[in-house]
């Protein structure tokens, strides 16, 4: 519903000459959006007669322009609308998402320009997608973004789960924290990695959850990231009003806009239920429909591989270490000797495609194939792979003809050390090599600093870089897993292929000194608003030292918590990432991940609170069989759930694994409890998750 409040003469308060209100479907949330006595474009939110956003400025400061896009506008006209649709997605948490909205597209000019400009609102049952709008037009045409001047305002000092602003990572640790207390933090959560460019003491990145001591659940994000710099948040500590930071580019430029042009929309969740954060379907229906037409080949995936030996230290990337550098072309890897320790060898890679036979597995991961690992990190270095050429002990078609024979298809990896201009010109030829070798989905890696120098990974112009291999990669029906890469923010709606994504503190921190043991609570509320992640789980050996002697690092979960994983943290491609022969020390333990979907009819998010606990139950595409999962942070609890989402009048066998009585993150990580039950609709279920633990079930009809 919307409501015309204008008033050519009064005033409607204060320092305001222009006022009008949008509420949701469901009347839970009113946006009012007006223009001040100066003709600034300002915005607040309610959510059921609480406020979300105070009054908040919109605009832009343009590069050598004195008069910029601030204020002394005039409404030109106002067009209201409503939608209500359900689409169908290619994968996902559900089979079918319905999108409803109402909608109010304001169109202002700017009096002494005569420049147009319009803000388009989007307001959702759980919250607001707002977006602007450059229509085409004599009086702007090419413009640089000096800074988007769109304004959060917060109204107190509420708790946020945060990570610091930086141009070139997400890899970091969350803090917890009052807003106030940010800056004061800042230098810790700072901590070393690979490319790392942070920005200020206050600013962090979206998507940003925060809670109130009122009972709501805020959550800032993005949405529709095409074309665009990444937006962080930059806070004023003292008013609390963030105010968004784009990243810029090599020369300091925001962005650079020909109109017409739209920019990404900016959204906020909110709800007094930590549980609608997490079920939000917004940031996916702010983007545009599928533009593959054709999705047959886009197939949602469980695999292992040969990674986590890598990661961990136990096998080396690198085939030798007679070279202090090598030049691809030039250095004769078959005079060199092999080092013993390179784990993508023919033999080896076999013995993980027998596995994955043995246990159902869709496909094998393997990295460290290809020449150029002896001096690809940290050289600035631009001819650093070509994404074709092999070791001599990686024999490309003896392993398309085993993989092929075994039923499994193999995953192909492109690190490309941060050269994006490299991996542009090999492009086609590295994709049309897969094709030719079997290879239908690719990891790629954007480790280090970004070449051509200066440029920074959240920049138009490197974020226009990872739409750009996208594209190409659904050209030749290939599906993408960027690690490193910016941020999801929905794009998956409209290139399905885009079927994972890392773009976050992920497992193989794990092995790199360990992550918070509530740190999986928060990702859900945060990192995955966007879209799914490869976060790797399914670790059974917390004790890195026993794969390599000198790591002495600590996974900080449970088995139990591990195998919960698959269900909390979504996503279409899972791995199975710990090494083979641990998953043969545990086989008990070991079903579930063999068991556990990757695609969804439904999916129902029991209990959750950011940094504490999640629990879900999802339905898995085409059954009648249900999963649930639950992680737990750093106190013990115990749980309670009826299954009032199964069929009436059928039974199930409920097989459920859990902490046991005695397990902890880190003193009794390996703890685990497995028994089975006969359930049916509306039984219930009690269990206890550990300090860093969880349970996993799975309910399969009889």
């Amino acid at each position: 519903m919307i409501k015309y409040l204008f008033f050519s003469i009064c005033m409607i308060f204060v320092g305001q000459i222009y006022g009008q209100s949008l509420e949701s479907p469901n009347g839970n949330l009113v946006m009012d959006f007006s223009l001040s006595s100066t003709g600034e474009p300002t915005y607040l939110l309610n959510f059921k007669q609480k406020e979300v956003i105070r009054s908040s400025k919109l605009g832009f400061q343009i590069k050598n322009d004195s008069i910029s896009l601030k204020d002394d506008f005039v409404v030109v006209d106002t067009q209201e609308s409503s939608f209500d649709q359900c689409w169908e997605p290619v994968w996902g948490e559900e089979s079918s998402i319905r999108n409803h909205y109402n909608e109010l597209l304001v169109k202002l000019k700017q009096q002494s320009t005569q420049r147009a400009l319009n803000i388009r609102f989007r307001l959702f049952d759980d919250g607001l997608g707002f977006r602007y709008e450059f229509p085409e037009q004599d009086q702007l045409i090419y413009f640089v973004i000096e800074e988007e001047r769109t304004e959060f305002a917060m109204t107190g000092d509420h708790t946020a789960f945060w990570i610091p602003g930086d141009y070139d990572t997400q890899e970091y640790d969350y803090t917890k924290s009052k807003l106030s207390e940010i800056r004061a933090k800042m230098a810790s959560a700072i901590t070393p990695i690979s490319s790392q460019t942070p920005f200020s003491p206050t600013g962090v990145q979206t998507a940003l959850m925060l809670t109130t001591h009122d009972g709501l659940y805020i959550n800032l994000h993005e949405a529709a990231l095409i074309n665009y710099s990444t937006m962080h948040l930059n806070l004023d500590d003292k008013t609390m009003v963030f105010t968004s930071w784009l990243t810029p580019d090599a020369n300091g430029d925001k962005g650079h806009v020909q109109a017409p042009f739209n920019t990404p929309w900016r959204t906020i969740i909110v709800s007094d239920d930590a549980r609608d954060i997490l079920d939000s379907k917004i940031t996916l229906n702010l983007n545009e429909p599928s533009k593959i037409e054709d999705t047959h080949w886009i197939k949602p995936m469980k695999y292992i591989g040969v990674w986590w030996e890598l990661i961990t230290g136990k096998s080396s990337w690198a085939y030798t270490n007679d070279f202090p550098s090598i030049q691809l072309g030039k250095t004769d890897y078959d005079s060199a000797t092999p080092n013993g320790t390179h784990g993508a060898n023919t033999a080896h890679v076999k013995s993980y495609i027998d596995f994955a036979a043995a246990h159902g597995f869709d496909g094998v991961l393997v990295e460290g194939w290809n020449q150029g690992w002896e001096d690809w990190y940290g050289n600035s270095k631009e001819y650093v792979f070509d994404f074709v050429s092999p070791y001599p002990d990686f024999d490309l078609k003896s392993i398309q003809e085993y993989a092929k024979q075994k039923g499994v298809e193999m995953i192909m990896h492109h690190e490309t050390s941060g050269s994006i201009r490299n991996y542009e010109r090999h492009m086609d030829t590295a994709y049309q090599f897969m094709k030719d070798y079997g290879y239908n989905a690719v990891k790629s890696g954007y480790v280090g600093d970004i070449l051509p120098r200066g440029e920074y990974h959240y920049s138009q112009w490197v974020v226009n870089h990872y739409q750009y291999a996208l594209e190409k990669a659904a050209e030749y029906e290939i599906m993408i897993n960027a690690h490193e890469a910016v941020r999801p923010t929905g794009i998956s709606r409209t290139y399905p292929n885009l079927i994972a994504n890392e773009s976050a503190r992920g497992t193989e921190y794990q092995a790199f000194g360990g992550s918070k043991a509530n740190h999986v609570t928060v990702l859900p509320f945060t990192r995955l608003i966007g879209g799914p992640m490869d976060y790797t789980p399914g670790i059974f050996e917390m004790d890195i030292s026993k794969l390599n002697p000198n790591n002495n690092s600590h996974v900080n979960a449970t088995i139990a918590n591990q195998l919960a994983l698959y269900l909390t943290m979504y996503s279409p491609l899972q791995m199975a990432a710990d090494l083979p022969e641990n998953y043969m020390r545990f086989p008990e333990a070991f079903e579930f991940i063999k068991d556990v979907a990757v695609d969804w009819d439904e999916s129902i998010y029991l209990e959750a609170e950011p940094g504490e606990y999640i629990t879900v139950a999802r339905k898995a595409k085409g059954t009648s069989d249900w999963f649930i999962g639950n992680v737990n942070g750093f106190q013990a609890r115990k749980t309670s759930l009826t299954l009032d989402f199964l069929e009436p009048g059928e039974t199930y066998t409920a097989r459920i694994y859990e902490d046991a009585k005695d397990a902890h993150y880190k003193d009794n990580p390996q703890a685990i409890k497995i028994r089975s039950v006969q359930v049916k609709k509306n039984s219930k279920l009690k269990f206890r998750s550990a300090p860093g633990g969880g349970f996993a079930v799975s309910i399969i009809k009889n």
